[in-house]
């Protein structure tokens, strides 16, 4: 059976129809308004009525940017969207008003996730987990098969584990956070301040952003390490580092088989994962007396929340 995923991001929506195999038989989007929730709904109800003339779908999953309650059927916390306790399940259902239609809710990291775990670089391993290194560092645990949801909902939360105590506050409100050190707003952060303080060493940079610190980007970071900027390549070491370094201590707690690395920044390639395994290597407890977890990209690219949503929904 078919079913629709919706991959909701901050200013717009990505939906598209998948069959069992995690093959998309047809997508389409819509812009969307972070402040105006109701213009979300609005948006899930269309493109669930576009989508559907054309398919017979019943399941619907939706991948939300944030705390996902326990039942999967609201948002309890977004940082990027104004959902606050939301019952997005049930809005959306009212709009489209089939009670045979089932609707669930997931984590955006957790259903990108999952569509490695099923359909991408992790279908051959049980226990796997994700990081998706983006604006922030989200995380998806798959341990025996299963998806890690927690007591809450809320686990695999890992880009809030503190690594550095009174480290670089965090959009969470603490400080030191691990998505401080390895996410795509880390590297902008880092590459900007070296252009601030220290011109003449960013002077690469500064050159393919028009001489303004405040216009160098991931994406421009990551093109100058691969033409070998020096210290495009020494930030995205870094990245690597503080990757590698975190991956081992998750390691200790759960002791999973692989590490899929995806998001922005792992467009950067071997440029992060050299660094990452090298950190984690040097890091890994009882290292020489256990197995070590591959790390390795992810092979689903953007649409592995989409993918990953329908197919939660069928579970």
């Amino acid at each position: 059976m078919h079913a629709i995923g919706v991959d909701i991001g901050g200013t717009k929506i990505a939906a598209g129809v998948v069959d069992e195999e995690g093959t998309i038989l047809a997508q389409t989007r819509r812009d969307t308004d972070p402040d105006d929730v109701a213009s979300i709904d609005a948006a899930i109800a269309d493109v669930y009525r576009e989508l559907s003339a054309s398919y017979e779908v019943k399941d619907v999953g939706l991948a939300a940017a944030g705390f996902v309650a326990a039942d999967r059927s609201g948002v309890l916390f977004a940082p990027n969207i104004a959902w606050r306790e939301y019952p997005l399940r049930d809005k959306v259902a009212a709009l489209i008003g089939d009670p045979d239609v089932r609707i669930v809710v997931e984590n955006d990291a957790n259903a990108a996730g999952w569509a490695e775990f099923r359909f991408g670089v992790g279908r051959d391993v049980e226990d796997m987990v994700m990081l998706t290194l983006g604006t922030g560092l989200g995380g998806a645990i798959v341990i025996n098969g299963r998806l890690v949801r927690g007591a809450w909902g809320v686990a695999a939360e890992i880009g809030h584990m503190r690594v550095v105590p009174g480290g670089h506050y965090c959009g969470c409100g603490h400080e030191g956070c691990w998505e401080q050190y390895v996410s795509g707003s880390a590297l902008v952060r880092d590459a900007q301040a070296v252009a601030i303080t220290q011109p003449d060493r960013a002077a690469g940079l500064l050159e393919r952003a028009g001489g303004r610190a405040d216009k160098i980007t991931g994406p421009l970071v990551t093109l100058a390490a691969q033409e070998g900027d020096e210290l495009a390549v020494d930030l995205l070491r870094e990245v690597g580092r503080w990757v590698g370094e975190g991956a081992a201590s998750v390691a200790a707690l759960l002791d999973p088989q692989m590490f899929v690395i995806g998001g922005g920044v792992s467009a950067a390639g071997d440029l992060v994962l050299a660094p990452a395994r090298n950190a984690f290597a040097e890091q890994l407890s009882a290292r020489g007396h256990r197995p070590e977890a591959a790390i390795v990209l992810a092979d689903m690219g953007n649409d592995a929340g989409m993918v990953g949503a329908a197919d939660l929904a069928r579970v």
